[in-house]
């Protein structure tokens, strides 16, 4: 390239060829990746041939998401979002594109908000309400009510989208859902200082200087530090979310204020699927080995800033693999999250819901995967069941055979003797 460019620029013919060369080149790697706004700049009534530098308005590489920078005016009865270009431009070619705020990417009936780009400020509706912060428009999925998808599907994407306006921003909600609301308005109300408006059923034209329509993403219950926006991590998420409920920062572990303490182990009782059978036996060897125990039951109800407080004075969370485990993230930093994984080859599972998550967040994994003769399958299913001589099939049936099996099917009946070292080891993580 470069000595094709040298030998273009030999003359003038030449010099015009390589502009139109480079710019042809730079519109092909911009196009690959954004849509842009194909624009004329005006000045005096007169067009000039002079560059005009638009931010993007659409991220093809996201479908579910778009940020956009300008005149943003919002409809939300209409499901529609409209970019309006600065008056001095004229967009002789606008473009419309559908997008879907969902949180998850399962989610294919959730109905769509429509981005549209104007000719110019003409065509635009005049707004009646104008604001001076930043919009985020998103969605509460179907899914939510379960803590796990409630903090990966929303609150986690959520933050990212959101933390680094530290307040000054404004969220509008398709498929409202009061109840999340209310039971996550403390987090909301950290991540942004205005009112929450019904996007679907509001009928003003809100008009903002820009608007982030859908929630980033980077991968299930996890945040990297390498994707946009850069630099945020579990670990400043999991502190965000301890003093959004106000519990001490840079504390040591609570048993470590006397040496004389057992270290406190929180013990969930999973009430529905994948239940602890032998939960009081297993309760009783972690004391004898040298825990505080205390067994729970965590309700959807549960008013979280009271969960929030009551974590927090644990050293140790421990369940079987579910949902429970998200409340590992009001553990204090260096507290042990014990996760006893269902038979059924569920280790990359684990490890991705949980096991993961809690290293980043700073807080000791120790994961105890359980054998056959400890779980309900063996005596419900037989030794000649596909799901028990091989697991991998039924992983290859998809994730719907997985859950039925493996997570709906299943209880847990822990050997206590087997499970010790695990118990040992949990201990001393929290010691040195």
């Amino acid at each position: 390239m470069k000595s094709l460019a040298r030998s273009l620029s030999k003359s003038n013919v030449g010099a015009g060829l390589l502009a139109g060369f480079l710019l042809v080149l730079l519109t092909y790697f911009t196009m690959s990746e954004q849509f842009v706004i194909r624009a004329t700049n005006r000045r005096g009534g007169k067009k000039s041939n002079q560059l005009v530098e638009l931010k993007p308005i659409y991220d093809t590489s996201n479908p579910d998401f778009c940020d956009m920078i300008g005149d943003a005016r919002i409809l939300g009865s209409h499901s529609t979002v409209l970019y309006v270009p600065p008056p001095e431009i004229t967009n002789p070619e606008p473009q419309e594109w559908k997008t879907r705020v969902r949180t998850s990417k399962h989610l294919n009936r959730l109905g769509f908000v429509t981005i549209k780009s104007l000719r110019g400020p003409s065509e635009a509706p005049p707004c009646t309400v104008r604001h001076d912060v930043p919009a985020v428009v998103f969605e509460l999925s179907v899914l939510t009510g379960n803590i796990w998808h409630d903090f990966n599907n929303v609150i986690i994407r959520l933050y990212l989208t959101s933390r680094r306006f530290n307040g000054e921003v404004q969220f509008l909600i398709t498929n409202l859902k009061p109840w999340f609301v209310k039971k996550y308005s403390v987090i909301l109300k950290k991540l942004s200082r205005y009112e929450i408006i019904d996007f679907d059923r509001n009928k003003e034209i809100h008009c903002y200087p820009r608007a982030l329509i859908g929630l980033r993403r980077h991968r299930d219950f996890g945040i990297l530090p390498n994707l946009p926006p850069k630099g945020y991590t579990m670990l400043d998420f999991r502190l965000f979310i301890r003093e959004a409920y106000s519990l001490p920062k840079d504390v040591p572990l609570s048993y470590r204020d006397k040496p004389e303490k057992k270290p406190r182990l929180m013990l969930i009782n999973r009430g529905e699927t994948r239940r602890l059978l032998n939960i009081k036996e297993v309760a009783k060897s972690a004391e004898e080995l040298g825990f505080e125990v205390v067994v729970v039951e965590p309700k959807r109800d549960l008013n979280v800033t009271k969960i929030a407080k009551a974590v927090d004075s644990f050293d140790a969370l421990m369940g079987v693999h579910g949902a429970g485990l998200t409340n590992m993230i009001f553990l204090r930093t260096n507290a042990a999250m014990i996760q006893v994984v269902p038979y059924g080859k569920l280790e990359p599972i684990a490890e991705r819901c949980f096991g993961w998550p809690a290293r980043e967040m700073k807080l000791r994994d120790v994961e105890y995967t359980i054998s056959l003769e400890e779980s309900t399958l063996l005596e419900r299913l037989g030794r000649d069941h596909p799901a028990i001589k091989d697991p991998d099939s039924i992983h290859r049936s998809g994730l719907q055979k997985v859950r039925e099996f493996y997570k709906l099917n299943q209880d847990v009946k822990l050997n206590v003797t087997r499970f010790a070292p695990t118990l040992l080891k949990a201990l001393e993580l929290l010691r040195e």
